[in-house]
């Protein structure tokens, strides 16, 4: 149990209310003109060189012993190729790694595990819109073999250098080789997960609580009890952000459940076990971004049923007026025929009693449309 504790806050950074692990920076490279941010070599759960090469690193680690960990920013081809060399990276991991936008997934290429995770970051808004970016995503790529682990980053969040320090703030952990920092990075990134769902969370409630509250006591909509016009609009909207956010975590249930599941000789026995959480915590999170969606298409529907009713009263409202206004409009017809032969065209109190009857008959009216909650 001490040994889960430890790695647990060995990965795991404190919570905040920050609505991502990551930060939100592009590290600053190793060396001028180069993808690298980062290369070191680490042994026995320390870190013994700094400014190297990867060609160096990997020559101490042939002689010496550990595992080389280089860190890369959206390298080019002509950036990687060298890499790739060194460390024999299969070619279409290398041109997934370098192109980016690919699904997560794990792949295996000879004696290198080869993983995509998508990263994901919340948006800070002070109002939600219809043109409203909720989530931004990014990726991280892993090149796992026996005595490297190579990252590749894309995007402008989904920095390492935080998680880096607090591996090697614990020896015990790094010591068991490539594969705890790759628990580490999935960890991480599903922790994200978790973050941006909870405020993702709160602006479905936001959206919810305007669309029912403008339906029932009329505050959305200058008291009138009608929908606003932008709900529509702004709940399509989160509706794609969720779709976004989707993309990133369900593709990734089955490439945890391999690594949780299924021996593998390039992850560690100890490690391997503690993937299990991840994947149970990646479950929950995928449940709960599906019940976003359904969530989002019960709110839309509410709103657009909204909408039709709004529509119906306004049409009811103005057939109640040209119903009223069709009385004075018939009577001033028949009236307007100019026959000889009206008995009430030469009748002293013809034009007041037709004005009275005419008011009468539309207050009649007025008065059952209003009773029947027409007007």
């Amino acid at each position: 149990m001490s040994m889960i504790r430890d790695l647990r806050a060995a990965v795991r950074p404190s919570r905040r209310r920050d609505v991502s692990p990551y930060g939100y920076e592009k590290s600053a490279p190793a060396c001028p003109n180069s993808a690298i941010v980062d290369c070191g070599v680490y042994r026995e759960g320390r870190r013994v060189s700094d400014h190297v090469s990867p060609a160096e690193a990997m020559a101490r680690v042939r002689s010496e012993g550990g595992f080389a960990w280089i860190g890369l920013h959206e390298p080019t081809e002509a950036e990687f190729a060298g890499i790739a060399q060194e460390f024999g990276l299969h070619p279409l991991a290398v041109e997934d790694a370098v192109h980016a936008h690919q699904r997560p997934k794990l792949e295996r290429y000879d004696e290198t595990l080869f993983t995509v995770f998508k990263t994901v970051h919340y948006v800070e808004h002070t109002e939600l819109t219809a043109t409203s970016e909720v989530v931004e995503t990014g990726e991280v790529m892993c090149f796992t073999g026996r005595d490297f682990i190579v990252t590749v980053r894309h995007g402008g969040q989904g920095s390492l250098r935080a998680l880096r320090h607090r591996l090697q703030d614990d020896p015990e952990l790094l010591a068991k080789g490539p594969s705890a920092v790759l628990h580490a990075i999935a960890d991480q990134v599903v922790d994200g997960y978790m973050a941006v769902a909870g405020a993702v969370q709160d602006d479905i409630d936001e959206v919810e609580i305007d669309v029912f509250s403008s339906g029932t006591n009329g505050k959305g909509n200058g008291g009138k009890g009608s929908p606003k016009g932008g709900d529509a609009g702004r709940i399509y909207q989160l509706k794609r952000e969720v779709l976004e956010f989707k993309r990133a975590v369900s593709p990734l249930l089955r490439p945890m459940q391999l690594l949780s599941e299924r021996p593998m000789r390039l992850v560690d026995s100890d490690i391997q076990k503690y993937f299990r959480d991840v994947a149970d915590h990646l479950a929950r999170v995928n449940e709960q971004v599906l019940s976003f969606d359904d969530l989002l298409n019960s709110i839309l529907q509410a709103n657009l049923a909204q909408a039709a009713v709004a529509q119906n009263e306004d049409m009811r409202k103005i057939t109640a007026w040209a119903a009223i206004f069709a009385v004075p409009t018939m009577i001033a017809g028949i009236y307007g025929m100019n026959f000889d032969y009206m008995p009430e065209l030469h009748w002293k109190f013809g034009y007041p009693a037709m004005m009275l009857t005419t008011v009468a008959i539309c207050f009649g009216i007025h008065r059952g449309f209003k009773r029947n909650g027409w007007l």
